[in-house]
């Protein structure tokens, strides 16, 4: 690195880190809720832990779920099917300790209301196809990756739990220039030496992720740099749901509100506002407005409306912010409602959201571009 250049870090965890499994859940009984009561009302959190899984939060809803069976299909799929993991989906304690969702909530949301107060951002930038920062892109990529090498058999030895990280080195002007380091953390069987393991890490992962042109003679690879990680998931530490909101989102490219997204349903602003965000600013860059866009947008709880909505274009637009932020309160509903209509949300779609990133996956509604005529017409 010179004067001249940055590095930036961003990582990410696999489905089987123990925060990660509690996303899941909570999202699994979402999507079991809104297939059969669209108007479910849903905030579900999970805690995880060796041997037991709690389900609780606040719901209300004209549907019944079988939350054991629908939990411990959750903990197969992820694949933690074997007793020596201590926590295994045939074994696990599920224990339900769900409530109703509080009438006072009810009232400030039945008409259409914010579920909550609080704030969202949504970012975009041209550094990926995908429009989002690279090094959160490479690191969902390659525990995703990852998790694809051990469920089909390519490296049995893996186990479920893991964690990447990618620093990439830019230049001032922000052109990404090399991968300074990458980082894999990878809970695997007893017996296997850590040169057989960052070989195959290496050769068959990052090797494959990482574009070669980034990769040099001074790219420094940790692979397991603790040494063994036999001992790993909710067994070798905690889980909790929304505790991972920066690798949900930009990596730590852009700001963020605070809000976990998993396990609410979209009359809750932190998620959907966060999407609708997400939506405005990657339409922005891809209609050649701004080349990097973060937005923030605010609601009080009850309230339709937006409190305040404010767009940055980070000094790459011709066009002033406050024009831009004019135009979407005047073009774009951004009440909860509105939302909810625009991206179709109260369908069960949220589970595939709570591994490997919300943004940057174009299974998504709010990474459509469709809002690119409409912001051309600021040109």
């Amino acid at each position: 690195m010179t004067e001249n250049t940055y590095l930036f870090t961003s990582e990410s965890v696999s489905e089987g880190h123990p925060d990660k499994v509690c996303d899941q859940v909570s999202d699994a009984v979402l999507d079991a809720m809104l297939k059969d009561d669209p108007d479910s009302r849903v905030a579900c959190e999970c805690y995880a832990t060796t041997g037991m899984i709690l389900v609780g939060g606040e719901i209300t809803t004209e549907t019944y779920v079988d939350l054991q069976t629908l939990v411990r299909n959750v903990i197969r799929d992820i694949g933690y099917t074997s007793g020596d993991y201590r926590f295994e989906a045939n074994s696990v304690a599920v224990i339900n300790v769900i409530n109703h969702q509080s009438p006072d909530i009810w009232r400030g949301v039945k008409d259409g209301g914010a579920g909550d107060q609080g704030m969202m951002f949504g970012y975009a930038c041209t550094e990926t196809e995908e429009l989002m920062p690279a090094p959160i892109m490479f690191a969902h990529k390659l525990v995703k990756e990852l998790a694809r090498l051990r469920k089909f058999n390519s490296l049995t030895y893996l186990r479920p739990d893991s964690k990447s990280q990618v620093t990439l080195e830019y230049s001032d002007s922000g052109e990404i220039l090399r991968a300074d380091t990458i980082v894999i953390s990878t809970q695997h069987d007893e017996g296997i030496s850590q040169d057989k393991i960052k070989e195959d890490i290496i050769e068959k992962l990052i090797k494959k992720v990482i574009p070669s042109e980034y990769l040099d003679e001074r790219t420094k690879f940790y692979i397991n740099p603790t040494g063994n990680f036999v001992i790993g998931g909710p067994h070798g530490d905690t889980g909790l749901t929304g505790r991972k909101i920066i690798v949900d989102t930009y990596g730590g490219r852009a700001p963020h509100g605070g809000g976990a997204f998993s396990g609410k349903d979209p009359t809750k602003v932190d998620r959907s506002g966060a999407y609708a965000a997400r939506h405005l600013a990657k339409n922005i860059v891809a209609a050649g407005l701004a080349k990097e866009v973060t937005i923030q947008i605010s609601y009080a709880i009850g309230i339709a409306q937006p409190v305040s909505i404010r767009v940055d274009t980070h000094g790459t637009s011709e066009i002033p912010n406050r024009v831009i932020s004019d135009f979407i309160l005047k073009e774009i509903d951004l009440t909860p409602r509105g939302i909810i209509e625009r991206f179709n949300l109260r369908r069960p779609i949220y589970r595939q959201t709570s591994v490997y990133g919300h943004f940057g996956r174009q299974e998504f509604p709010w990474e459509n571009l469709d809002l690119v005529d409409l912001f051309k017409k600021l040109k």
